[in-house]
């Protein structure tokens, strides 16, 4: 179900809560804070609560913008669904096309002719963010990565994802990637409905794969309290995205940010609009839906 509008203003004490939790948050991360040639769109951000959609804070969030690698979180979507209905089995090897081998970075380095176990695919979207995976689990679920991109746009539209479209299984840029803070809000807390089992995978730390240790891009799991995931996205067309969901005493928060102009202040900025989730004014405020 598609999250419902909402106009919303940011009262003061909203301010304060962001200002305030700045200090806490800023140093998040030790990479480099700025891209040249990155997107110079505003932000577009949304926060939601994730029982019912609630929106508790917006900021341009049916902008259009490039989803990077947040289109992973459709793709694994879709290979849960497999899982789910025995389409697939987590006990088999995913075979690695010469296409898949040769997706660009954040890739894991699969050799063409060879397979990788489902379960360590799964690991690898959604924790290094890998390209050739991605597309190599798009070609065993609908035999193309073009045809991939006809289910995934099939499934936004029944989820209600109205601004969304998909060319591709990985978000590596292209012109028919499209999707808004709103949207990806929406497909995030699909996941967590619909996925709950599998959605812990987001969590994961680190993975390794033949000796190399991979990170998770989500600097916030274990730096801000209740984060679980969900996704973080970097292309230049579409700048720093993120989709993440933290919980706490029983209340669970979705936030978006897409486009900011380096991963720092992107963890900023999300990890803010986190706190401002768990601030009681704002968990109980109502809005005119």
């Amino acid at each position: 179900m598609a999250l419902e509008t909402v106009r919303v203003s940011v009262p003061a004490w909203s301010m304060r809560v962001m200002l305030g939790s700045l200090a806490l948050v800023s140093g998040l991360v030790a990479q480099p804070s700025h891209a040249r040639g990155v997107s110079r769109r505003p932000v577009a951000e949304v926060l939601v609560t994730a029982s019912s959609g609630r929106v508790i804070f917006a900021n341009l969030p049916d902008a259009p913008r490039r989803p990077a690698s947040l289109t992973k979180m459709m793709t694994l979507y879709l290979l849960f669904d497999a899982l789910d209905s025995g389409r697939v089995r987590i006990s088999e090897s995913i075979p690695v096309s010469h296409r898949a081998a040769r997706q660009p970075a954040s890739r894991l380095g699969l050799t063409a002719g060879t397979s990788l176990p489902l379960r360590t695919a799964i690991q690898a979207m959604a924790v290094h963010s890998a390209n050739d995976v991605s597309v190599a689990i798009a070609e065993r679920l609908a035999g193309s990565e073009r045809d991939f991109a006809g289910l995934m746009n099939a499934k936004a539209r029944e989820l209600g994802m109205t601004r969304t479209s998909f060319a591709n299984a990985t978000g590596l840029t292209d012109t028919g990637n499209q999707t808004t803070a709103r949207d990806m809000a929406t497909l995030a807390r699909a996941l967590l409905r619909d996925h709950a089992r599998e959605y812990r995978v987001f969590a994961t730390r680190s993975i390794t794969w033949r000796s190399r240790r991979y990170a998770n891009h989500d600097h916030l799991l274990g730096k801000v309290g209740g984060v679980d995931g969900i996704k973080t996205g970097y292309t230049l067309d579409a700048g720093y995205n993120i989709a993440t969901s933290a919980k706490r005493g029983g209340v669970r928060v979705i936030a978006v940010v897409l486009g900011e102009k380096s991963v720092q202040a992107r963890d900023v900025r999300v990890a803010n609009l986190v706190e401002l989730g768990f601030t009681p004014p704002a968990r109980h405020r109502r809005g005119a839906f």
